[in-house]
Protein backbone atom coordinates (compact mmCIF):
# COMPACT_ATOMS: atom_id res chain seq x y z
CA UNK A 1 0.00 0.00 0.00
CA UNK A 2 2.80 3.43 -1.33
CA UNK A 3 1.25 6.62 0.53
CA UNK A 4 3.72 9.80 1.50
CA UNK A 5 5.22 11.39 5.28
CA UNK A 6 2.31 12.69 6.69
CA UNK A 7 -0.79 13.19 4.75
CA UNK A 8 -3.36 15.51 4.30
CA UNK A 9 -5.66 15.84 7.70
CA UNK A 10 -9.10 15.22 6.41
CA UNK A 11 -12.26 17.45 6.97
CA UNK A 12 -15.19 16.23 9.58
CA UNK A 13 -16.78 14.98 6.22
CA UNK A 14 -13.85 12.80 5.40
CA UNK A 15 -13.09 11.57 8.56
CA UNK A 16 -17.19 10.79 9.18
CA UNK A 17 -16.94 8.91 5.97
CA UNK A 18 -13.59 6.47 6.77
CA UNK A 19 -15.48 5.67 9.91
CA UNK A 20 -18.87 4.67 8.20
CA UNK A 21 -16.71 2.85 6.28
CA UNK A 22 -15.07 1.07 8.83
CA UNK A 23 -18.32 0.47 11.28
CA UNK A 24 -19.98 -1.04 8.64
CA UNK A 25 -17.17 -3.48 7.51
CA UNK A 26 -16.15 -4.41 10.55
CA UNK A 27 -19.70 -6.03 11.22
CA UNK A 28 -19.22 -7.96 8.12
CA UNK A 29 -16.30 -8.84 9.34
CA UNK A 30 -17.48 -9.82 12.96
CA UNK A 31 -20.46 -11.65 11.25
CA UNK A 32 -17.63 -14.10 9.12
CA UNK A 33 -15.39 -14.50 12.28
CA UNK A 34 -18.63 -15.69 14.24
CA UNK A 35 -20.10 -17.81 11.45
CA UNK A 36 -16.60 -19.80 10.84
CA UNK A 37 -16.92 -20.23 14.32
CA UNK A 38 -19.91 -21.76 14.30
CA UNK A 39 -19.21 -23.52 11.60
CA UNK A 40 -16.14 -25.07 13.20
CA UNK A 41 -17.96 -25.85 16.80
CA UNK A 42 -20.91 -27.19 14.62
CA UNK A 43 -21.30 -29.32 11.11
CA UNK A 44 -17.89 -29.22 10.67
CA UNK A 45 -16.47 -29.99 14.08
CA UNK A 46 -16.34 -33.95 13.40
CA UNK A 47 -14.93 -33.66 9.61
CA UNK A 48 -11.11 -34.06 9.32
CA UNK A 49 -8.95 -32.65 9.21
CA UNK A 50 -10.53 -30.75 12.24
CA UNK A 51 -10.97 -34.24 14.24
CA UNK A 52 -6.55 -34.20 13.83
CA UNK A 53 -6.20 -31.41 15.26
CA UNK A 54 -6.57 -33.06 18.91
CA UNK A 55 -3.42 -35.09 17.56
CA UNK A 56 -1.68 -31.79 17.20
CA UNK A 57 -1.91 -30.66 20.27
CA UNK A 58 -1.39 -33.99 22.12
CA UNK A 59 2.45 -34.18 19.84
CA UNK A 60 3.32 -30.73 20.48
CA UNK A 61 2.70 -31.77 24.40
CA UNK A 62 5.09 -34.35 24.54
CA UNK A 63 7.20 -32.38 22.53
CA UNK A 64 7.89 -29.91 25.26
CA UNK A 65 11.14 -29.19 26.72
CA UNK A 66 12.20 -27.20 29.37
CA UNK A 67 14.33 -24.85 26.59
CA UNK A 68 10.98 -24.42 24.26
CA UNK A 69 9.06 -24.26 27.06
CA UNK A 70 11.10 -20.36 27.99
CA UNK A 71 11.23 -19.45 24.53
CA UNK A 72 7.59 -20.47 23.97
CA UNK A 73 6.67 -18.05 26.40
CA UNK A 74 8.78 -15.07 25.97
CA UNK A 75 7.66 -15.31 22.24
CA UNK A 76 3.90 -15.64 23.41
CA UNK A 77 4.24 -12.92 25.27
CA UNK A 78 4.81 -10.72 21.95
CA UNK A 79 0.83 -11.06 21.35
CA UNK A 80 -0.03 -10.21 25.50
CA UNK A 81 -2.80 -7.87 25.79
CA UNK A 82 0.15 -5.17 27.95
CA UNK A 83 3.07 -6.28 25.39
CA UNK A 84 0.19 -5.18 22.44
CA UNK A 85 -1.11 -2.12 24.38
CA UNK A 86 2.59 -0.67 25.04
CA UNK A 87 3.65 -1.24 21.88
CA UNK A 88 1.29 0.67 20.19
CA UNK A 89 1.33 3.05 22.17
CA UNK A 90 4.69 3.82 21.74
CA UNK A 91 4.71 3.37 18.32
CA UNK A 92 1.97 5.94 17.98
CA UNK A 93 4.15 8.69 19.88
CA UNK A 94 6.83 7.46 17.69
CA UNK A 95 4.91 8.25 14.25
CA UNK A 96 3.27 11.52 15.86
CA UNK A 97 6.97 12.98 17.56
CA UNK A 98 9.74 11.81 15.86
CA UNK A 99 10.81 14.53 12.90
CA UNK A 100 10.67 13.43 9.29
CA UNK A 101 8.45 10.44 9.66
CA UNK A 102 4.81 9.96 8.92
CA UNK A 103 2.21 11.72 10.95
CA UNK A 104 -1.20 11.19 12.67
CA UNK A 105 -2.75 9.48 9.93
CA UNK A 106 -0.46 6.31 10.35
CA UNK A 107 -0.59 6.41 14.15
CA UNK A 108 -4.37 6.84 13.59
CA UNK A 109 -4.02 3.54 11.40
CA UNK A 110 -2.15 1.38 13.69
CA UNK A 111 -4.57 2.13 16.66
CA UNK A 112 -7.65 1.67 14.73
CA UNK A 113 -6.32 -1.48 13.37
CA UNK A 114 -5.89 -3.16 16.90
CA UNK A 115 -8.84 -2.03 18.61
CA UNK A 116 -11.25 -3.52 16.09
CA UNK A 117 -9.26 -6.31 16.27
CA UNK A 118 -10.19 -6.45 20.01
CA UNK A 119 -13.57 -5.27 19.57
CA UNK A 120 -14.26 -8.15 17.21
CA UNK A 121 -12.30 -10.76 18.92
CA UNK A 122 -14.70 -9.70 22.10
CA UNK A 123 -17.49 -10.10 19.76
CA UNK A 124 -16.65 -13.48 18.73
CA UNK A 125 -15.89 -15.38 22.51
CA UNK A 126 -19.06 -13.74 23.11
CA UNK A 127 -20.78 -16.28 20.65
CA UNK A 128 -18.64 -18.80 19.70
CA UNK A 129 -18.22 -21.13 22.75
CA UNK A 130 -15.19 -23.26 21.79
CA UNK A 131 -13.05 -25.78 24.12
CA UNK A 132 -9.11 -24.93 24.64
CA UNK A 133 -7.36 -28.40 23.48
CA UNK A 134 -7.55 -31.69 26.25
CA UNK A 135 -3.77 -31.36 26.80
CA UNK A 136 -2.24 -29.64 29.71
CA UNK A 137 -2.01 -25.39 29.49
CA UNK A 138 1.08 -24.03 30.35
CA UNK A 139 -0.70 -20.87 30.67
CA UNK A 140 -3.38 -19.93 33.08
CA UNK A 141 -6.33 -19.95 30.69
CA UNK A 142 -8.96 -16.78 30.63
CA UNK A 143 -12.99 -16.90 30.64
CA UNK A 144 -12.94 -16.38 26.40
CA UNK A 145 -13.25 -18.67 24.07
CA UNK A 146 -10.29 -20.80 22.53
CA UNK A 147 -11.75 -19.43 19.03
CA UNK A 148 -10.15 -17.09 18.16
CA UNK A 149 -6.48 -15.97 19.04
CA UNK A 150 -6.42 -13.40 21.01
CA UNK A 151 -2.85 -13.18 21.40
CA UNK A 152 -2.21 -13.92 17.72
CA UNK A 153 -5.31 -11.55 16.32
CA UNK A 154 -3.46 -8.44 18.50
CA UNK A 155 -0.31 -9.62 17.30
CA UNK A 156 -1.02 -9.56 13.68
CA UNK A 157 -2.86 -5.91 14.23
CA UNK A 158 0.23 -4.80 15.60
CA UNK A 159 3.21 -6.16 14.04
CA UNK A 160 2.01 -6.53 10.22
CA UNK A 161 0.54 -3.26 10.88
CA UNK A 162 3.90 -1.86 11.42
CA UNK A 163 5.09 -4.26 8.85
CA UNK A 164 2.66 -2.26 6.03
CA UNK A 165 4.26 1.05 7.40
CA UNK A 166 7.51 0.06 6.59
CA UNK A 167 6.88 -0.90 3.18
CA UNK A 168 5.14 1.81 2.29
CA UNK A 169 6.25 4.83 4.43
CA UNK A 170 10.10 3.96 4.14
CA UNK A 171 12.86 3.56 1.65
CA UNK A 172 16.39 1.25 1.80
CA UNK A 173 17.50 -1.97 1.39
CA UNK A 174 16.59 -3.01 5.00
CA UNK A 175 12.80 -2.54 4.43
CA UNK A 176 11.45 -5.53 3.13
CA UNK A 177 13.90 -7.63 6.00
CA UNK A 178 12.49 -5.24 8.22
CA UNK A 179 9.00 -6.20 7.13
CA UNK A 180 9.46 -10.38 6.95
CA UNK A 181 10.71 -10.26 10.47
CA UNK A 182 7.92 -7.94 11.57
CA UNK A 183 5.14 -10.49 9.99
CA UNK A 184 6.98 -13.13 11.12
CA UNK A 185 6.33 -12.33 14.70
CA UNK A 186 2.32 -12.88 14.47
CA UNK A 187 3.07 -16.63 13.12
CA UNK A 188 5.55 -17.17 15.95
CA UNK A 189 3.28 -16.33 18.38
CA UNK A 190 0.48 -18.69 16.94
CA UNK A 191 2.77 -21.49 17.55
CA UNK A 192 3.71 -20.51 20.73
CA UNK A 193 0.15 -20.55 21.61
CA UNK A 194 -0.45 -23.91 20.16
CA UNK A 195 3.06 -25.21 21.99
CA UNK A 196 1.55 -24.40 25.24
CA UNK A 197 -1.48 -26.08 25.06
CA UNK A 198 -3.83 -23.18 24.89
CA UNK A 199 -5.45 -23.07 20.97
CA UNK A 200 -6.21 -24.93 18.48
CA UNK A 201 -4.72 -24.76 15.08
CA UNK A 202 -7.92 -23.13 13.68
CA UNK A 203 -8.10 -20.97 16.60
CA UNK A 204 -4.75 -19.64 15.67
CA UNK A 205 -5.47 -19.45 11.57
CA UNK A 206 -8.74 -17.59 12.94
CA UNK A 207 -6.78 -14.92 14.94
CA UNK A 208 -4.18 -14.22 11.64
CA UNK A 209 -7.84 -13.49 9.84
CA UNK A 210 -9.41 -11.40 12.33
CA UNK A 211 -5.80 -9.33 12.47
CA UNK A 212 -5.31 -9.25 8.49
CA UNK A 213 -9.02 -8.35 7.84
CA UNK A 214 -8.76 -5.20 10.67
CA UNK A 215 -5.86 -4.37 9.00
CA UNK A 216 -7.45 -4.69 5.74
CA UNK A 217 -10.84 -2.52 6.67
CA UNK A 218 -8.85 0.46 8.55
CA UNK A 219 -5.65 0.49 5.77
CA UNK A 220 -8.90 0.61 2.80
CA UNK A 221 -10.34 3.64 4.78
CA UNK A 222 -7.20 5.35 6.05
CA UNK A 223 -4.50 4.71 4.05
CA UNK A 224 -5.99 4.36 0.28
CA UNK A 225 -6.07 6.31 -2.47
CA UNK A 226 -3.76 8.51 -4.49
CA UNK A 227 -1.01 10.10 -2.65
CA UNK A 228 -1.21 13.75 -1.33
CA UNK A 229 2.11 14.90 0.09
CA UNK A 230 2.38 15.98 3.51
CA UNK A 231 5.20 18.15 5.00
CA UNK A 232 8.45 17.76 4.30
CA UNK A 233 10.74 20.10 6.56
CA UNK A 234 13.08 21.94 5.22
CA UNK A 235 16.86 21.70 6.50
CA UNK A 236 17.06 23.49 9.48
CA UNK A 237 12.68 24.21 9.72
CA UNK A 238 10.98 23.59 12.28
CA UNK A 239 9.06 20.30 11.86
CA UNK A 240 5.46 21.71 12.66
CA UNK A 241 2.20 21.00 10.69
CA UNK A 242 1.33 24.40 8.35
CA UNK A 243 -1.77 25.90 9.54
CA UNK A 244 -4.54 25.10 7.30
CA UNK A 245 -5.64 28.00 5.28
CA UNK A 246 -4.21 30.22 2.44
CA UNK A 247 -2.89 33.52 3.04
CA UNK A 248 -5.66 36.66 1.50
CA UNK A 249 -2.67 39.20 1.11
CA UNK A 250 -1.85 40.17 -2.30
CA UNK A 251 -1.59 37.35 -4.50
CA UNK A 252 0.48 37.26 -8.45
CA UNK A 253 -1.03 35.35 -11.05
CA UNK A 254 2.03 34.49 -13.38
CA UNK A 255 0.40 33.35 -16.28
CA UNK A 256 1.81 31.42 -19.73
CA UNK A 257 -0.16 33.44 -22.64
CA UNK A 258 -0.19 31.21 -25.05
CA UNK A 259 -2.02 28.45 -23.10
CA UNK A 260 -4.34 31.12 -21.10
CA UNK A 261 -6.56 33.02 -22.88
CA UNK A 262 -8.84 36.01 -21.63
CA UNK A 263 -11.66 33.79 -20.89
CA UNK A 264 -9.29 31.47 -19.02
CA UNK A 265 -8.26 34.47 -16.99
CA UNK A 266 -11.37 35.81 -16.49
CA UNK A 267 -12.43 32.48 -15.17
CA UNK A 268 -9.65 32.11 -12.83
CA UNK A 269 -10.35 35.60 -11.55
CA UNK A 270 -13.76 35.11 -10.66
CA UNK A 271 -12.71 32.15 -8.47
CA UNK A 272 -9.76 34.13 -6.87
CA UNK A 273 -12.34 37.11 -5.70
CA UNK A 274 -14.70 34.17 -4.64
CA UNK A 275 -11.82 33.12 -2.32
CA UNK A 276 -11.20 36.53 -1.28
CA UNK A 277 -7.76 36.78 -3.38
CA UNK A 278 -9.19 40.33 -4.48
CA UNK A 279 -6.72 42.61 -7.08
CA UNK A 280 -5.20 39.75 -8.22
CA UNK A 281 -2.42 41.17 -10.86
CA UNK A 282 -1.92 38.99 -13.68
CA UNK A 283 1.80 39.48 -14.95
CA UNK A 284 2.23 37.37 -18.79
CA UNK A 285 5.68 35.42 -19.22
CA UNK A 286 7.66 36.32 -22.07
CA UNK A 287 10.26 33.87 -24.54
CA UNK A 288 12.98 35.34 -23.02
CA UNK A 289 11.63 34.68 -19.43
CA UNK A 290 9.20 31.97 -18.76
CA UNK A 291 8.59 33.14 -15.45
CA UNK A 292 10.87 33.16 -12.97
CA UNK A 293 11.62 36.66 -13.50
CA UNK A 294 7.94 37.76 -12.75
CA UNK A 295 7.92 35.49 -9.65
CA UNK A 296 11.18 36.91 -7.95
CA UNK A 297 9.38 40.77 -8.80
CA UNK A 298 6.27 39.46 -7.05
CA UNK A 299 8.14 37.92 -4.10
CA UNK A 300 10.16 40.89 -3.28
CA UNK A 301 6.94 43.52 -3.88
CA UNK A 302 5.43 41.02 -1.02
CA UNK A 303 2.88 38.30 -3.12
CA UNK A 304 1.76 35.98 -0.10
CA UNK A 305 0.43 33.59 -2.71
CA UNK A 306 1.68 33.12 -6.27
CA UNK A 307 -0.56 31.03 -9.04
CA UNK A 308 1.15 29.91 -11.95
CA UNK A 309 -0.98 29.37 -14.63
CA UNK A 310 1.20 27.01 -17.38
CA UNK A 311 3.08 23.75 -17.79
CA UNK A 312 4.98 22.23 -16.16
CA UNK A 313 8.00 24.11 -17.51
CA UNK A 314 6.35 27.58 -16.46
CA UNK A 315 5.82 25.80 -13.45
CA UNK A 316 9.22 25.01 -12.82
CA UNK A 317 10.52 28.58 -14.02
CA UNK A 318 8.40 29.66 -10.99
CA UNK A 319 9.64 26.83 -8.72
CA UNK A 320 13.19 28.86 -9.19
CA UNK A 321 12.15 31.71 -7.52
CA UNK A 322 10.01 30.44 -4.64
CA UNK A 323 12.49 27.83 -3.35
CA UNK A 324 12.88 28.44 -0.10
CA UNK A 325 10.77 31.22 0.53
CA UNK A 326 8.06 30.03 1.90
CA UNK A 327 5.90 31.87 -0.25
CA UNK A 328 2.96 29.51 -1.49
CA UNK A 329 2.29 28.39 -4.95
CA UNK A 330 -0.73 27.43 -6.81
CA UNK A 331 -0.29 25.30 -9.45
CA UNK A 332 -2.82 25.81 -12.59
CA UNK A 333 -2.15 23.39 -14.90
CA UNK A 334 -2.55 24.83 -18.48
CA UNK A 335 -0.14 22.71 -20.54
CA UNK A 336 0.21 19.17 -22.12
CA UNK A 337 1.86 16.57 -19.48
CA UNK A 338 0.93 18.52 -16.18
CA UNK A 339 2.89 15.74 -14.33
CA UNK A 340 3.45 18.20 -11.24
CA UNK A 341 -0.60 18.74 -10.89
CA UNK A 342 -1.31 14.83 -11.63
CA UNK A 343 1.21 14.10 -8.53
CA UNK A 344 -0.24 16.53 -6.14
CA UNK A 345 -3.66 15.14 -6.47
CA UNK A 346 -5.10 18.42 -8.19
CA UNK A 347 -7.19 18.52 -10.96
CA UNK A 348 -5.84 18.94 -14.79
CA UNK A 349 -8.74 21.59 -15.38
CA UNK A 350 -7.32 25.13 -14.94
CA UNK A 351 -10.49 26.33 -12.94
CA UNK A 352 -11.30 23.29 -11.17
CA UNK A 353 -7.60 23.38 -10.29
CA UNK A 354 -7.26 26.38 -8.56
CA UNK A 355 -10.64 26.50 -6.55
CA UNK A 356 -9.45 22.93 -5.22
CA UNK A 357 -6.15 24.81 -3.87
CA UNK A 358 -7.46 27.52 -2.55
CA UNK A 359 -9.51 25.44 -0.69
CA UNK A 360 -6.64 23.46 0.81
CA UNK A 361 -4.07 23.96 2.73
CA UNK A 362 -0.09 25.13 2.53
CA UNK A 363 2.39 21.84 2.14
CA UNK A 364 6.08 21.70 1.28
CA UNK A 365 7.68 19.30 -1.28
CA UNK A 366 11.04 18.54 -2.14
CA UNK A 367 12.76 20.07 -5.04
CA UNK A 368 16.08 18.85 -7.06
CA UNK A 369 18.79 20.29 -7.88
CA UNK A 370 20.79 19.91 -10.99
CA UNK A 371 23.83 20.95 -12.53
CA UNK A 372 26.29 19.77 -15.76
CA UNK A 373 28.24 20.68 -18.43
CA UNK A 374 27.25 23.00 -20.51
CA UNK A 375 23.84 23.48 -17.93
CA UNK A 376 23.57 26.23 -15.27
CA UNK A 377 22.75 25.23 -11.75
CA UNK A 378 18.74 24.84 -12.05
CA UNK A 379 15.50 23.15 -9.92
CA UNK A 380 13.33 21.10 -11.03
CA UNK A 381 9.73 19.84 -9.50
CA UNK A 382 8.86 16.61 -11.11
CA UNK A 383 11.68 15.11 -13.36
CA UNK A 384 14.76 15.00 -15.31
CA UNK A 385 17.29 13.00 -17.19
CA UNK A 386 18.71 12.04 -20.22
CA UNK A 387 18.42 9.55 -23.24
CA UNK A 388 15.36 8.60 -24.63
CA UNK A 389 12.95 10.20 -22.75
CA UNK A 390 14.84 13.84 -23.79
CA UNK A 391 15.15 12.81 -27.48
CA UNK A 392 11.73 11.84 -27.04
CA UNK A 393 10.69 15.54 -25.85
CA UNK A 394 13.04 17.38 -28.60
CA UNK A 395 10.88 14.85 -31.56
CA UNK A 396 7.15 16.26 -30.31
CA UNK A 397 6.38 19.07 -32.23
CA UNK A 398 4.12 21.82 -30.97
CA UNK A 399 1.75 20.91 -33.39
CA UNK A 400 1.58 17.29 -32.56
CA UNK A 401 1.46 18.72 -28.56
CA UNK A 402 -1.45 20.41 -29.84
CA UNK A 403 -3.59 18.18 -31.68
CA UNK A 404 -2.68 15.04 -29.64
CA UNK A 405 -2.10 16.28 -26.07
CA UNK A 406 0.10 13.98 -24.19
CA UNK A 407 0.19 10.97 -26.38
CA UNK A 408 2.09 12.98 -29.06
CA UNK A 409 4.71 11.98 -26.71
CA UNK A 410 4.35 8.47 -26.91
CA UNK A 411 4.08 8.81 -30.32
CA UNK A 412 7.39 10.36 -30.92
CA UNK A 413 8.60 7.93 -28.61
CA UNK A 414 8.22 5.20 -30.57
CA UNK A 415 10.27 6.46 -33.47
CA UNK A 416 13.46 6.76 -31.21
CA UNK A 417 13.41 3.18 -29.42
CA UNK A 418 16.27 1.80 -31.60
CA UNK A 419 18.04 4.61 -30.85
CA UNK A 420 21.80 3.58 -29.61
CA UNK A 421 21.87 2.89 -25.65
CA UNK A 422 24.29 5.02 -23.39
CA UNK A 423 27.22 4.05 -21.34
CA UNK A 424 27.58 5.36 -17.98
CA UNK A 425 29.05 5.96 -14.68
CA UNK A 426 26.41 6.28 -11.63
CA UNK A 427 28.10 7.68 -7.88
CA UNK A 428 25.15 7.50 -5.70
CA UNK A 429 25.67 9.39 -2.14
CA UNK A 430 29.19 8.31 -2.06
CA UNK A 431 29.25 5.07 -2.56
CA UNK A 432 31.66 3.15 -5.42
CA UNK A 433 30.90 4.06 -8.63
CA UNK A 434 28.51 2.14 -10.86
CA UNK A 435 29.36 1.24 -14.69
CA UNK A 436 25.72 0.04 -16.62
CA UNK A 437 24.49 1.20 -20.25
CA UNK A 438 21.21 2.38 -20.66
CA UNK A 439 18.66 3.94 -23.23
CA UNK A 440 17.18 6.34 -20.21
CA UNK A 441 17.55 7.54 -17.13
CA UNK A 442 15.71 8.90 -15.66
CA UNK A 443 15.68 11.37 -11.71
CA UNK A 444 12.10 11.48 -10.55
CA UNK A 445 11.25 13.99 -7.61
CA UNK A 446 7.48 12.35 -8.43
CA UNK A 447 6.54 9.27 -9.59
CA UNK A 448 3.87 8.98 -12.10
CA UNK A 449 3.92 10.35 -15.79
CA UNK A 450 1.04 11.03 -18.16
CA UNK A 451 -2.08 8.49 -18.38
CA UNK A 452 -1.60 7.93 -14.99
CA UNK A 453 1.38 5.61 -15.50
CA UNK A 454 3.55 4.92 -12.38
CA UNK A 455 7.49 4.65 -13.89
CA UNK A 456 8.93 5.41 -10.60
CA UNK A 457 6.95 3.61 -8.01
CA UNK A 458 8.81 4.96 -4.99
CA UNK A 459 9.16 8.30 -6.09
CA UNK A 460 7.60 10.95 -3.38
CA UNK A 461 7.66 14.70 -3.66
CA UNK A 462 7.69 14.96 0.14
CA UNK A 463 10.38 12.26 1.38
CA UNK A 464 13.86 14.11 1.26
CA UNK A 465 14.96 11.79 -1.14
CA UNK A 466 15.35 11.93 -4.87
CA UNK A 467 14.93 8.03 -7.50
CA UNK A 468 17.03 7.11 -10.64
CA UNK A 469 15.51 5.07 -13.07
CA UNK A 470 17.83 3.29 -14.98
CA UNK A 471 16.20 1.85 -18.51
CA UNK A 472 18.23 -0.51 -20.15
CA UNK A 473 16.31 -3.10 -22.14
CA UNK A 474 17.77 -4.83 -24.95
CA UNK A 475 15.62 -6.35 -28.21
CA UNK A 476 11.54 -6.67 -27.66
CA UNK A 477 12.10 -9.59 -24.93
CA UNK A 478 13.94 -7.01 -22.94
CA UNK A 479 11.18 -4.75 -22.94
CA UNK A 480 8.41 -6.84 -22.53
CA UNK A 481 10.62 -7.52 -19.36
CA UNK A 482 10.85 -3.92 -18.83
CA UNK A 483 7.16 -3.72 -18.87
CA UNK A 484 6.89 -6.56 -16.44
CA UNK A 485 9.14 -5.35 -14.07
CA UNK A 486 7.03 -1.88 -13.68
CA UNK A 487 3.92 -3.76 -13.33
CA UNK A 488 5.24 -5.63 -10.46
CA UNK A 489 6.97 -3.50 -8.36
CA UNK A 490 3.55 -1.88 -7.52
CA UNK A 491 2.81 1.33 -5.92
CA UNK A 492 5.58 0.24 -3.21
CA UNK A 493 9.08 1.43 -4.84
CA UNK A 494 11.93 0.21 -3.14
CA UNK A 495 15.58 0.53 -3.96
CA UNK A 496 18.45 -1.43 -6.10
CA UNK A 497 17.39 -4.19 -9.17
CA UNK A 498 14.22 -4.34 -10.13
CA UNK A 499 12.43 -7.78 -10.41
CA UNK A 500 15.84 -9.47 -10.60
CA UNK A 501 16.47 -7.65 -14.25
CA UNK A 502 18.77 -5.34 -15.50
CA UNK A 503 16.12 -4.18 -17.71
CA UNK A 504 15.38 -1.73 -15.16
CA UNK A 505 16.92 -0.61 -12.29
CA UNK A 506 15.72 1.90 -9.47
CA UNK A 507 18.25 3.85 -6.97
CA UNK A 508 17.03 6.43 -3.75
CA UNK A 509 19.55 8.64 -3.01
CA UNK A 510 20.15 12.25 -1.86
CA UNK A 511 22.94 13.08 -4.06
CA UNK A 512 24.17 11.34 -7.35
CA UNK A 513 26.80 11.99 -9.85
CA UNK A 514 26.17 10.49 -13.22
CA UNK A 515 28.63 10.76 -16.41
CA UNK A 516 28.23 9.43 -19.77
CA UNK A 517 30.91 8.30 -21.61
CA UNK A 518 29.77 10.13 -24.74
CA UNK A 519 27.43 14.18 -24.75
CA UNK A 520 23.58 13.07 -24.49
CA UNK A 521 20.50 14.63 -25.25
CA UNK A 522 19.19 16.11 -21.40
CA UNK A 523 16.20 17.19 -20.31
CA UNK A 524 14.40 19.28 -17.34
CA UNK A 525 10.97 19.06 -16.42
CA UNK A 526 9.85 18.06 -20.29
CA UNK A 527 12.09 20.93 -21.48
CA UNK A 528 15.12 19.61 -23.80
CA UNK A 529 18.07 21.74 -22.43
CA UNK A 530 22.01 21.25 -24.34
CA UNK A 531 23.44 17.75 -24.70
CA UNK A 532 26.13 16.99 -21.96
CA UNK A 533 28.25 14.49 -20.47
CA UNK A 534 27.62 15.40 -17.10
CA UNK A 535 24.69 15.34 -14.33
CA UNK A 536 24.62 16.53 -11.01
CA UNK A 537 22.24 15.86 -8.79
CA UNK A 538 21.29 16.38 -4.77
CA UNK A 539 17.68 16.92 -3.28
CA UNK A 540 16.42 19.99 -1.57
CA UNK A 541 13.82 18.93 0.79
CA UNK A 542 11.06 20.75 1.64
CA UNK A 543 11.97 23.82 -0.56
CA UNK A 544 9.20 24.66 -2.27
CA UNK A 545 5.54 25.39 -0.64
CA UNK A 546 2.54 24.37 -2.80
CA UNK A 547 -1.18 24.48 -1.97
CA UNK A 548 -2.56 21.05 -1.39
CA UNK A 549 -5.78 19.63 -1.90
CA UNK A 550 -7.58 18.34 1.42
CA UNK A 551 -8.68 14.84 1.02
CA UNK A 552 -12.39 13.85 1.76
CA UNK A 553 -13.25 17.29 0.37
Amino acid sequence: MAEPASSTPRTPRGRGRAAGVIASTAVCQAALMVGLGLLLTGPAATVWPLTAEDEIADSLESARTGTLDTVSLVVSEAGNTTTVVVGTLLSCLVLLLVPRLPRWRDALFLAVAVSLQSLVFLVITEAVDRNRPDVERLDASPPTSSYTSGHTGAATALYAGLAVLVLQRTKGPWRKAVAALLLLLPVLVGIARMYRGMHHPTDVVGGLLNGGLSLLIVGRALLAGPHVPGVAPAAGAADEEPARGVPTGRTTVVFNPTVTDEAARAALRRILEDHGHHGADFVPTTADDPGEGQTAHAVRGGASLVVVCGGDGTIRAAAEALAGTGVPLAVVPCGTGNLLARNLGLPVKPAEALSVALRGAPHRIDLGRIEGDGLAPAHFTVMSGAGLDAVMLESTSDRAKALMGWPAYAVAGLKELRAPRMRLTVGIDGARPLRRTARMVLIANTGKVQGGATLVPAARPDDGLLDLMILDPRGPAGWLAAVASLARRGPEGGTGRAGGSRSVEYFTFRRADIRFDAPQHRELDGDPVSPGRRLTVQVRPGALTVLMPVRGE
